[in-house]
């Protein structure tokens, strides 16, 4: 998926329909000049509903198409007939889309089920006809209810992306070089900082056509947690992560201090996030001399005990196999 095919924040404009008229309808035939009422109710106007699609990775539809209406209820009609209830208008929506209220900014739900659909806003109630207000006093009352008005909101689609193992360093750590050297994904690759501006989803093949999908992130600065950056922009997108993949270039003069600021920002962001399972990669390995690694090999070992970790050089293609087998491993355990 291209960097321009992503999109993960729209605003859009959404509108129930009207309910319809109720008839003030008197019935009449050839032998009954002055038949009762039997004006019929209004159909309600159609809802706003919002339904997962798993087949959706981006917001990228909602580009062009901004405004969404429902269709508005059928007017009520002689012999009690009730008008047609107006068209539902459906907007599908990637798994992991969070709806929210775009003048108050607070959060109406998320989607995060196949098929789950929420209503978001209700069609006007249709309005009822003559004959239910017909009393003793009142034999042939001659008027109806208006149906009810629909309701319209603007609100804002914001994607938290649904991905196996999400892609944590900073920026120009190497990130996007993995996530090409591992799938078929293309993203922007080039020797300077904030190269990827949005995130870049890609299926890892692995053994007997097992699949799994990672996503390379925007890179985090010290100070992501308020703002800085691309801050807040990016770091929603790891929330929905199984495995969050420390990506930390050989290059680094101090290997655990990189670390700490990294999983700081994402704790200091989302304090939850702390209890996701995470691996930490060397990368850029290529550029490493034998003693160099066997140091490196030493250091995380020590470093990272209990935490899983590789070295890799996805240019020169080592320890790929590895660094998948121990994901998948993740992704699979009981």
């Amino acid at each position: 998926m291209t960097e321009g095919n992503f999109v993960d924040y729209v605003k859009l404009t959404v509108s129930s329909g009207n309910g319809g008229k109720g008839s003030a309808h008197l019935h009449r035939e050839k032998y009954i000049a002055k038949g009762g009422p039997d004006g019929g109710d209004g159909g309600r106007g159609g809802h706003v509903i919002i339904r997962g699609n798993k087949n959706l990775w981006t917001l990228y539809s909602f580009k062009f198409k901004r405004h969404f209406m429902a269709g508005h209820g059928g007017d009520g009609s002689k012999n009690r007939s009730s008008g047609a209830q107006g068209a539902d208008v459906i907007v599908e929506v990637p798994l992991g889309t969070v709806v929210r209220d775009a003048e108050t900014n607070t959060i109406l739900f998320e989607i995060t089920d196949v098929l789950q659909e929420q209503v978001l806003l209700e069609g006007g109630i249709g309005g009822r006809g003559n004959w239910h207000f017909k009393t003793a006093t009142n034999q042939t009352p001659r008027y109806a209810q208006p149906g009810r008005p629909g309701q319209e909101q603007q609100i804002i689609l914001e994607l938290k992306v649904l991905a196996d193992v999400g892609l944590v360093g900073f920026p120009n750590a190497g990130k996007s070089t993995l996530l090409a050297a591992l799938t078929a994904a293309k993203p922007k690759i080039a020797d300077y900082e904030f190269t990827t501006l949005k995130p870049n989803l890609g299926i890892v093949a692995y053994r007997d056509f097992q699949s799994f999908v990672m996503a390379d992130i925007p890179g985090i600065i010290e100070g992501a947690a308020e703002g800085k950056g691309l801050g807040h922009y990016f770091l929603r997108h790891i929330e929905r992560n199984s495995i969050l993949l420390f990506l930390i270039p050989a290059d680094v003069l101090d290997v655990k201090k990189a670390f700490d600021i990294l999983h700081n920002e994402l704790v200091r962001y989302n304090p939850e996030l702390i209890d996701k399972d995470f691996v930490v990669v060397l990368s850029k390995c290529d550029l490493l001399d034998d003693e160099l690694k066997a140091a490196y090999q030493e250091e995380l070992k020590k470093t990272f005990d209990k935490i899983p970790h590789y070295m890799i050089s996805s240019v020169a293609q080592t320890g790929l196999q590895e660094l998948k087998d121990g994901l998948w491993k993740m992704l699979n355990r009981s």
